[in-house]
């Protein structure tokens, strides 16, 4: 009869109490591993960068069409810069909000918790409907909703509040406002062609008719100064297009969440997910180009 050592039995006793902690260990491990895919996708919406940088070119379009304006269509382009600045904060809020949704979102699917309470003082006081910018009743109240439930949510310690749970509630305002700053986004391009018809057209019509010898260094000048705008306009024409290919990305892989609410755990959503990040953070560095 094999007799095992008191020690053995005492340590044996344990057994069933270590294994309990490993499976809790390994539930506690798989929980938010299984949404790192989410706080990724979260993470690089929040960070995709071009709306902040379009919309302040938007603002400042008057400062460099001012050189080549006649003082008629100065005028003209006064009032037109006093209506940008008068909606900049707005059209600047909303990205904020979508921001901080992100960024609450991620701390929901990792491990941490972070205090992005001094944030909420940063989104402002609410939007103003401007017909001319695009900006409708239906958008200032899907800000108005998104803010309130990042103040609860934020406010709270995140307590009572899942991934899912925030998706669910916040998806609706979120699409919104998206479609606002894809919006604001198609506006700030058609400005900036009309700034370069502008601006090129002067040096279209005025190159032609300078024959004079005497001209001749300033054609010269001119011409170099023509292909350095339009390089400058080829670029930014470039930059509106990733932007707007990025805002889509974000829309599109929050409603594949919204849409798959019991499923973020998945593998086909896991893949999907990333693979969305992934897009994102290759347009977010051709921006930063």
């Amino acid at each position: 009869m094999l007799i095992r050592p008191r020690w053995h039995r005492h340590l044996l006793s344990y057994l069933p109490i270590f294994l309990a902690a490993l499976l809790l260990a390994g539930c506690a491990t798989t929980g938010p591993a299984s949404l790192a895919e989410v706080r990724q996708f979260a993470d690089a919406s929040a960070r995709l960068g071009g709306y902040a940088e379009l919309s302040k070119r938007y603002r400042d379009t008057y400062e460099r069409e001012q050189p080549y304006l006649s003082p008629a269509a100065d005028r003209i382009a006064r009032e037109n810069d006093a209506r940008r600045k008068a909606v900049y904060d707005d059209f600047v809020s909303i990205q904020k909000s979508l921001v901080l949704y992100m960024q609450t979102l991620s701390v929901l699917a990792g491990d941490g918790r972070y205090d992005l309470s001094p944030q909420l003082d940063d989104l402002g006081n609410g939007l103003k409907a401007n017909a001319e910018s695009g900006l409708q009743q239906r958008h200032i109240v899907a800000y108005t909703g998104l803010t309130r439930l990042l103040t609860r949510v934020i406010a709270s310690g995140y307590q009572n509040r899942s991934v899912e749970t925030m998706v669910r509630d916040g998806d609706t305002d979120v699409q919104v406002l998206l479609d606002a700053m894809i919006a604001l986004t198609r506006l700030y391009a058609k400005t900036n062609e009309n700034e370069k018809k502008t601006i090129l057209g002067i040096f279209d019509v005025e190159i032609p008719f300078s024959t004079k010898n005497s001209d001749r260094m300033l054609v010269t000048l001119a011409k170099v100064h023509y292909l350095s705008k339009s390089t400058e306009y080829k670029l930014i024409d470039k930059r509106y297009a990733l932007a707007l290919q990025g805002l889509s990305k974000v829309a599109q892989g929050h409603q594949k969440m919204r849409e798959n609410l019991h499923q973020l755990s998945g593998e086909e959503m896991r893949k999907l997910l990333a693979a969305y990040g992934r897009d994102l953070i290759a347009l977010r560095d051709a921006l930063s180009d």
